[in-house]
């Protein structure tokens, strides 16, 4: 006989009270019901970049499959059950052993496959200018080749893959249409391309910019910049970090005006300091200090070098930020990034039963989340 989970709640975005029955995973029946105040049914949380979590860095050799399930744990505390674990800037070879290696941990385990539905890799095609490169490594970095892309797709066969390139890098749209003849979704970022050259990665097929606000400079040309290029183009998903650290609330709010609200999504881009305590933690190489206030910092320096942040944060200090109900704001962290990926994260009968049960107090805030066991 087929499991079934019994799930009643209001809908998220309408109000109305709901029955949904989920049979083995996927939602079979929803039905008018009475619900309680106040108890809401949602999409669960999809992040499209998690560089790692828990104390876990994903950039570093040798991690075990119990080392992924601590990160995917914590993530699913944090609200989100499914997410692309994410690669940065490395050597190509080095990166692409990492990234063989981590598919055969995940492959080989059902908790992991449910949570890690994809991969991220952010690098090495991007700008080595100092300030674009955010943290990454410009000395390993250069221009793509279509035989990197291929080997790429190898690596990955059938699997969701969100590949971020810096489309003013030689070769870039040549590799950018073979990204996209191979099934993936290209995104672009630690970048500073020309109007012309946006334009270019588009109609190659690019659909997304990772983190708009981040990946630049601190200090910008007024007139014309990679944030006022991104956003006169208005052809591409893009991506924030909905911290109030790394795009200030001015910017965030700014963002939200300039840009349809259904072309924007929300990513942690956390590191291992997420779901940790204050302390040292790495990405790679390097290692980066975490205080309270959840910046991530490079030992002695001021600027920021990655976040700390939960996805349940995410989802409150968007709306916070921009004075918002939680509700307006709940796609952004849900259905958006998982559509733009291929992926279906709508309640809806004969859809996977992603869901997530959120609790609300007398002020209309979300108090607390929880997701199936």
């Amino acid at each position: 006989m087929p499991e079934e989970t019994e799930w009643i709640g209001l809908h998220y975005q309408t109000g109305e009270g709901l029955r949904i029955v989920e049979q083995d995973g996927v939602v079979a029946s929803i039905e008018p019901a009475e619900a309680p105040d106040g108890q809401w049914l949602a999409p669960a949380i999809f992040d499209p970049q998690v560089n790692g979590y828990a104390g876990v860095d994903f950039q570093r050799d040798g991690l075990t499959a119990s080392d992924l399930r601590l990160a995917a744990n914590g993530l699913r505390a944090g609200g989100c059950p499914r997410w692309l674990l994410t690669l940065i800037t490395d050597d190509y070879d080095r990166l692409l052993v990492r990234l063989a290696h981590l598919k055969q941990l995940r492959d080989a385990d059902p908790v992991l496959r449910q949570a890690i539905v994809g991969w991220h890799v952010e690098g090495p095609f991007l700008s080595p200018t100092l300030g674009y490169r955010g943290a990454h490594d410009g000395d390993v970095m250069r221009d793509p080749t279509v035989a990197d892309i291929e080997r790429l797709g190898e690596t990955v066969g059938d699997d969701p893959l969100l590949f971020t390139i810096a489309p003013e890098r030689e070769g870039a749209v040549e590799a950018i249409k073979r990204a996209v003849a191979l099934g993936f979704r290209v995104s672009l970022g630690h970048c500073d391309p020309s109007a012309e050259q946006l334009a270019a990665a588009r109609a190659a097929g690019a659909v997304g910019f990772t983190h708009l606000g981040n990946g630049c400079p601190q200090q910008l040309d007024r007139h014309d910049n990679i944030i006022w290029r991104v956003a006169d183009h208005g052809g591409f998903n893009a991506g924030i970090i909905p911290d109030g650290i790394h795009v200030s609330p001015v910017l965030f709010r700014l963002l939200h005006r300039m840009l349809h609200r259904d072309s924007i999504y929300y990513t942690t881009d956390c590191m291992s300091a997420a779901g940790a305590p204050p302390g040292r933690y790495t990405v790679g190489a390097q290692e980066f200090d975490v205080g309270e206030d959840q910046v991530v910092r490079l030992p002695g320096q001021a600027n920021f070098a990655g976040s700390a942040l939960r996805p349940i944060q995410g989802v409150q200090r968007a709306a916070e930020m921009l004075e918002a109900d939680w509700r307006e704001l709940w796609d952004g962290f849900s259905t958006r990034p998982a559509a733009m990926m291929g992926l279906s994260n709508k309640i809806a009968v004969g859809q996977p039963a992603n869901l997530c049960r959120i609790q609300t107090g007398s002020s209309g805030k979300i108090t607390s989340l929880t997701l199936p066991e």
